[in-house]
């Protein structure tokens, strides 16, 4: 039995090139890719392959891209892990590789996720913004007092309300509020730590991601799932999902509730049975995470990162 604990990244991790060279070496990777093309009814492959990364980095097609990529590597791998985890769109990930679905769905579900997040929200008018070194019981307090002040407030001339969320607790020293743009600067000007504006085109994983969480909850209901083949930690409730409905209800409440990133990881490295870790596709984000957690716990982590066909053979 594998004793491998197998992560899945989300967005930010995309970048221009990727799986060129599994579409060049595997007829499976041409397949998919082509499949991906059809069912989308553009060319996914070249913007993977080529960009350029303004339109990868658009949510409706960095999220495909992503799952495509991963799932691709995982089937070519051929290892099957004991627990998977996935970042936000990884969770979709991390499901698609447990069977809890087909390629077909999941793709399709991911490309209207990534376009009911962009809708929810005029440009400009949310943001999300990185916050190094501030302690996670400030920022739900600093959070609470900001919406409670904006609470009485109409909403923006666009009709956004004026509220913050935390998003990601990624790990001990880094969490992600999101929420209408004049709340998050507010909230990060009262908790005075180091802050990183980031570069996205909507406030994800905040209240303001009802309306598309609503939309995406119609489409999950149309998809058939099955029990997953390994259990896969849902990124709402940090659970162990081992059933096709739970795996269901999990990304109905992921759009607008926080990745609790971090407590993921409390679960990955506190179980007996996973020995090591696989980052499944592009980039090496949760790779990094991860063994900083370790760090702190003062212990050293097997961690292998597989996103290009060169490493599937060298990790055989």
């Amino acid at each position: 039995m594998n004793d491998r604990a197998f992560l899945f990244p989300g967005q930010g991790s995309q970048t221009v090139g990727m799986g060129r060279d599994l579409f060049m070496d595997s007829e499976f990777a041409r397949k998919t890719f082509t499949q991906a093309d059809e069912i989308l009814g553009y060319h996914l492959s070249r913007i993977c392959f080529e960009g350029p990364e303004e339109e990868l980095k658009l949510t409706a097609n960095t999220q495909p891209a992503l799952l495509t990529v991963s799932y691709i590597l995982y089937t070519l791998w051929q290892k099957e892990p004991c627990l998977a985890a996935g970042h936000s769109l990884g969770e979709y990930s991390a499901l698609l590789c447990a069977g809890a679905f087909t390629y077909e769905d999941a793709l399709t579900l991911v490309h209207k996720r990534g376009q009911y997040m962009q809708d929810a929200v005029p440009v400009g008018k949310g943001a999300m913004a990185a916050l190094i070194g501030a302690d996670i019981d400030d920022i739900h307090k600093t959070i609470g007092a900001v919406n409670q002040e904006l609470a009485g407030l109409p909403a923006d001339p666009a009709g956004v309300r004026r509220v913050v969320n935390l998003a990601n607790w990624n790990s001990a020293s880094q969490v992600v509020i999101s929420g209408e743009k004049g709340a998050v600067e507010e909230a990060a000007r009262r908790l005075g730590v180091k802050t990183v504006f980031l570069p996205v085109s909507a406030p994800f994983h905040s209240d303001l991601m009802l309306p598309a969480e609503e939309k995406l909850a119609l489409d999950l209901d149309q998809v058939v799932f099955s029990d997953p083949q390994f259990p896969v930690i849902n990124n709402w409730r940090v659970q162990k999902v081992t059933r096709g409905e739970d795996a269901r209800a999990g990304l109905k409440k992921q759009v607008s509730r926080p990745v609790l990133w971090h407590e993921t990881m409390e679960v990955l490295l506190g179980d007996s049975a996973v020995a090591g870790f696989a980052e499944i596709g592009s980039g090496k984000v949760l790779a990094g995470l991860l063994k900083r957690a370790a760090r702190d716990k003062q212990r050293e982590v097997q961690i292998v990162n597989i996103e290009k066909m060169a490493d599937i053979g060298k990790n055989t």
